[in-house]
């Protein structure tokens, strides 16, 4: 099976500064990968250097085979973006930026509207539809992007913090929605500081910590055999025990 998300060896340095230390791991299709670290680990520097955003210092980063330094058309074209914090355009409406968006990946103007109207209805958007984004909440500003995101029908699909500000309706709804694209055949890539979301949703997870990848794998290879929650092997393995041994005090 060939990845649709593939990071080889990846470095970024920053003014000598090592964000993100020769990071290697693949998604596949049809899995919901969770990258996972304490902040400032280097998780949004890892993405922008898989989605093109930030060239590596060293290494490489593929969407379905293609590099996308190399060949960043046809790699981009693949995958799909929404950022923990979407800057959207705020004198469009939401059915005109999804038409934008569409534009953009040159979908046909009757398929662009049939999906754009699809994807308004899925995340309850459609009677704010011809309302200017400017007036929209972090909710639905975050569900708008995520609607752009997917109207080309991306194979690979990353996604920063994608449930934060959102009502529990609204998270259900997303992680149902991530679930669904994985069973289609996508590649789901996510960062959360919400381990359950993650234990909860993610076939595999890849734990960050000051650059480095320290653990990927499925939850139960994880635990070794034992019963371990995610929150308890994240903290065993960044160093972050002492939390829980002063909430366990405080208990």
């Amino acid at each position: 099976m060939t990845p649709l998300i593939q990071a080889h060896t990846l470095t970024r340095v920053f003014d000598q500064q090592v964000a993100v230390d020769q990071v290697s791991f693949a998604v596949n299709p049809g899995e919901v990968f969770g990258f996972l670290g304490p902040n400032g680990a280097g998780k949004t520097t890892t993405i922008k250097m898989l989605i093109g955003l930030i060239r590596p210092t060293h290494g490489a980063a593929f969407i379905g085979g293609y590099d996308i330094q190399r060949d960043p058309i046809k790699a981009k074209a693949l995958l799909g973006y929404v950022p923990d914090q979407p800057q959207l355009p705020e004198k469009l409406t939401a059915r005109e930026y999804l038409q934008y968006i569409a534009g953009l990946y040159r979908i046909e103007p009757a398929v662009a509207a049939e999906r754009g109207e699809e994807l308004l209805r899925l995340f309850d958007l459609a009677e704010r539809a011809d309302d200017y984004i400017g007036g929209f909440s972090h909710g639905m500003r975050q569900k708008t992007a995520v609607s752009g995101a997917l109207i080309h029908t991306p194979k690979a699909l990353f996604l920063d913090e994608p449930t934060v500000g959102l009502d529990p309706r609204s998270a259900r709804l997303m992680k149902d929605v991530l679930r669904q694209l994985a069973q289609r055949g996508a590649a789901v890539m996510l960062t959360t500081h919400i381990l359950e979301i993650a234990e909860r949703l993610c076939d595999r997870v890849a734990i960050i910590n000051r650059g480095r990848l320290i653990a990927v794998g499925s939850l139960e290879e994880l635990r070794h055999g034992g019963d371990a929650s995610l929150e308890d092997i994240f903290l065993q393995l960044t160093g972050g025990s002492e939390y829980a041994d002063i909430t366990a005090m405080l208990e």
